[in-house]
């Protein structure tokens, strides 16, 4: 399996898994013509691609979605309460290429094993996934105001952690957003700062992770540099110096990372 970070940050979120002859994406929240640039980059037709998976309905991760598939004849997996409110998003799809999963239930798709897992974030019905392909397993779980026991059972057995450092709390505090937004962002609803995302790493090292990749940095309120530092310095700090963190960029094509 190969996962690939096509862009990642409060602007815009997609990623692309290849597991044999499955290939999909995990939210399209850029234009249309962006994400099919970054897939020709990589030499992957959109027509290939054999779904979209939707982890909620904000528009950095809907953005593209109702364009990709109308155009290539993608299906477009959500669940339910992600559908609802995301259609006027991105508008109407054919009924061939509606699905809805259960926020509660694994799914196959090829002979690849999804199993979404809810996240706390305020969106209606937001979800983390785990993606498991031949023996190797995929833990993709960001846009998350806090850690909930549930969702740190989803790292066992974990080969690569895609997992949110949104912010840096002083910036973000000290910094141009509405006193309203900045109070979200840090409730257990918003977003998980570089702080909370290094305990984190630190619990899932403990459950045998060790690739991680730091994802959804805000624009205004973290740089690539402080997230990195913020995380590395709290591992090693706790005596951890084999856990290998890349930082997925905003803008484009983090790298590709075989699992």
């Amino acid at each position: 399996m190969r996962f690939i970070p096509l862009f990642s940050g409060s602007s815009g979120n997609s990623s692309l898994v290849i597991a044999g002859d499955v290939k999909m994406l995990i939210d399209a929240g850029m234009a249309g013509r962006a994400i099919s640039e970054a897939l020709a980059e990589l030499k992957v037709r959109p027509e290939s691609l054999s779904a979209i998976l939707v982890t909620h309905d904000h528009i950095d991760h809907t953005r593209g979605v109702g364009v990709m598939s109308r155009k290539y004849n993608i299906p477009v997996y959500a669940n339910a309460g992600t559908w609802r409110i995301m259609e006027p998003i991105i508008k109407e799809i054919p009924q061939r290429n509606r699905r809805v999963f259960s926020s509660d239930q694994d799914f196959y798709i090829g002979n690849v094993n999804i199993e979404p897992f809810r996240t706390p974030h305020d969106a209606e019905e937001a979800v983390g996934f785990t993606i498991v392909h031949e023996g190797h397993k995929l833990l993709y779980m960001t846009d998350i105001g806090c850690l909930r026991e549930s969702m740190a059972e989803k790292a066992v057995n974990t080969d690569l952690a895609f997992v949110e450092a949104n912010h840096d709390i002083e910036m973000l505090k000290y910094g141009p957003y509405p006193y309203r937004l900045k109070q979200r962002i840090l409730s257990e609803h918003g977003h998980l700062s570089n702080d909370d995302c290094a305990k984190l790493l630190i619990r899932l090292y403990g459950m045998g992770v060790r690739t991680a990749i730091l994802a959804h940095l805000s624009k205004e309120n973290n740089t690539p540099e402080l997230a990195y530092r913020t995380v590395q310095t709290a591992l090693e700090n706790n005596g951890i110096d084999d856990m290998s963190v890349i930082v997925a960029r905003r803008d484009g094509i983090t790298g590709i990372f075989d699992i």
